[in-house]
C-alpha cells in the first residue's frame, strides 16, 4: 500500500506514537510519505527518524493564509508558479462546480501543489482530527480517490472543540471513511459530537515493549526514593500538584528525590513554586530528554507520578505513553481519574488513581508506596503484564494494517458487521 500520513509537525521527541505507526508500516513493505505543516525540531531526533530516513520521505504542506486577500495573492502566484509542471491537476483544484468552498476559496489548490507528481496513495491517514480537513482536501484533489482515516488523540477532540465548538467536524464525520480513537474515553466522546458509532474504533497507541527492561523495584538501605514525573511542562500534566505532594511528603519523609523530565512553558512558575516551598534540594526541573535519557534516569527510579487534570481550555490526556512506559519498565505509579488513563491504570493493582488536582491524595498514596516498599514488585508486575497484552505495538501495527485492508476491500469479510467489530479486538480493558 502507498499510505500518505497527514500531521502537524515532523519530527516531534513526544510523538514516539506516530513514529512507531509509520515506522511499524515501513516494515511490513509498505510506502510511507509524510506530510506536515513545518518540521519540528531537527537538532535532537528520535534515533528511529535517522533510521528509516524518515525526512527524506517527508514533505512540508502549503501553507494557507488566514487573511483573504494574501491568500488570494499567494495562490496566483503558486498557480502560476506550478502551472506547467500539472495544468489538469491545477485546475481540477479550482473546480467551482465540483467542489464548491473548497475550490473558490483555495483550499484543494494550496493541497494540490503539496501533491504535485506524487505517485497515487491508497490511504490517507491523519494524525489528530485537526489534520482531517487538510486530508479531505488531499483526497479530493487525488485521483484514484484514496480512503481517508483520521485518529483522535487528546487536544483534537478536548481542547480544539472545547474552543471552535462541538459542531467543528461536522463535515469530516460526513467524509471520512473511518475514525480510530486512542482510548474508549474519546471514542465516545467523537460520538457524542456526531461521529457514526459504526465508523470509528479504538486503536490503542502501542510501544515496543522490548525496549524497556522490566526491573523489580526495591529500596536499597540509606538509599533515597526516586521519584520522577514525565511530560511537557503544560497547565493538562498537572505537575504543580505532584510538587506540592512531594513537597507534604518530605515534611515526614525526608528521603526522597522528585526529578520532573520536561520542558515548556511553565518551566519558570514551577521553578518558582519549588523555590517557595523551600524544595529546591529534592525537587529537581532536568529539562527534556530523548527516549533513552529517559529510560536511564527510570531505571534509578522506584515511583512515577502522572497527575493529569483538564486544562481550563479542555484540554484532555488519552492513557499517555510516559505511564505505559513507567509500567513496562516496573515502576508503580500513581496517576489521576482523568480522560483515557483509568484504561492504562488498574488503581490498587498497577498502582492508585486520584482525583484531579486533589494534592492530599497524591500525598497520601505518594505515602503509602514510601511506607510499603514490599508493594512495588506486585505492582509493578502487574503493569508490566496489562501493557505487554494491550500496548504492544507489534500486534497494534498488524491490526492497523488490517483495518486498512479493511477499508481497501483486500481482505475477505466476514458478514456485514462494521469495519469497528471486524477486526480482532484486545482483550476488553477495565472501566
Amino acid at each position: 500500500m502507498r499510505i500518505a500520513v497527514i500531521v502537524c509537525r515532523f519530527p516531534v521527541l513526544s510523538e514516539t506514537f506516530i513514529l512507531n505507526q509509520i515506522t511499524g508500516l515501513i516494515e511490513r513493505g509498505h510506502e510511507v510519505d509524510i506530510y506536515a505543516e513545518g518540521w519540528g525540531d531537527r537538532s535532537k531526533v528520535h534515533p528511529d527518524v535517522e533510521k528509516y530516513r524518515l525526512l527524506d520521505r517527508t514533505y512540508l504542506l502549503t501553507e494557507v493564509p488566514t487573511n483573504l486577500v494574501w491568500r488570494l495573492l499567494k495562490g496566483l502566484g503558486l498557480f502560476l508558479e506550478n502551472f506547467y509542471k500539472a495544468p489538469r491537476f491545477l485546475l481540477k483544484s479550482l473546480n467551482v462546480a465540483d467542489y464548491g468552498l473548497q475550490a473558490a476559496g483555495l483550499w484543494l489548490m494550496y493541497s494540490a501543489i503539496s501533491l504535485i507528481n506524487k505517485q497515487p496513495y491508497d490511504l490517507i491517514h491523519c494524525q489528530f482530527g485537526t489534520q482531517g480537513y487538510r486530508g479531505m482536501f488531499f483526497r479530493n484533489v487525488l485521483h484514484p480517490q484514496p480512503k481517508l482515516i483520521v485518529t483522535f488523540r487528546g487536544h483534537d477532540i478536548s481542547r480544539y472543540v472545547f474552543e471552535h465548538g462541538d459542531r467543528i467536524y461536522d463535515e469530516l464525520f460526513k467524509t471520512a471513511d473511518f475514525f480510530l480513537a486512542n482510548c474508549e474515553f474519546f471514542r465516545q466522546r467523537a460520538i457524542q459530537l456526531g461521529c457514526d458509532p459504526d465508523r470509528i474504533a479504538v486503536h490503542l497507541s502501542g510501544l515496543d515493549c522490548s525496549k524497556f527492561t522490566f526491573t523489580p523495584r526495591r529500596l536499597e538501605p540509606d538509599s533515597p526514593v526516586q521519584i520522577a514525573t514525565t511530560g511537557r511542562l503544560v497547565e493538562k500534566k498537572g505537575v504543580e500538584y505532584a510538587i506540592r505532594a512531594v513537597a507534604q511528603q518530605a515534611k515526614t519523609h525526608p528521603n526522597i528525590e522528585y526529578q520532573i523530565i520536561g520542558d515548556g512553558p511553565l518551566k519558570d512558575s514551577l521553578q518558582a513554586l519549588i523555590q517557595e516551598l523551600n524544595a529546591v534540594p529534592y525537587i529537581k526541573l532536568v529539562g527534556w530528554k530523548n527516549e533513552q535519557e529517559i529510560i536511564q534516569i527510570l531505571e534509578k527510579t522506584h515511583l512515577f507520578i502522572a497527575p493529569s487534570i483538564t486544562a481550563q481550555d479542555g484540554n484532555q490526556d488519552a492513557p499517555i505513553n510516559v505511564l505505559k512506559e513507567a509500567m513496562a519498565m516496573g515502576l508503580p505509579v500513581i496517576s489521576t481519574l482523568h480522560g483515557g488513563i483509568p484504561e492504562l491504570v488498574e488503581d490498587n493493582i498497577s498502582g492508585f488513581l486520584v482525583p484531579e488536582r486533589d494534592v492530599d491524595a497524591l500525598s497520601e498514596k505518594l505515602g503509602y508506596l514510601i511506607e510499603h516498599p514490599d508493594r512495588w514488585t506486585e505492582m509493578g508486575h502487574a503493569g508490566r503484564a496489562f501493557v505487554e497484552q494491550h500496548y504492544d505495538i507489534h500486534g497494534l501495527n498488524d491490526r492497523l494494517v488490517q483495518r486498512y485492508e479493511q477499508l481497501l476491500g483486500r481482505c475477505e469479510l466476514e458478514g456485514r458487521s462494521p469495519l469497528s467489530s471486524r477486526i480482532p479486538a484486545p482483550a476488553t480493558l477495565h472501566k
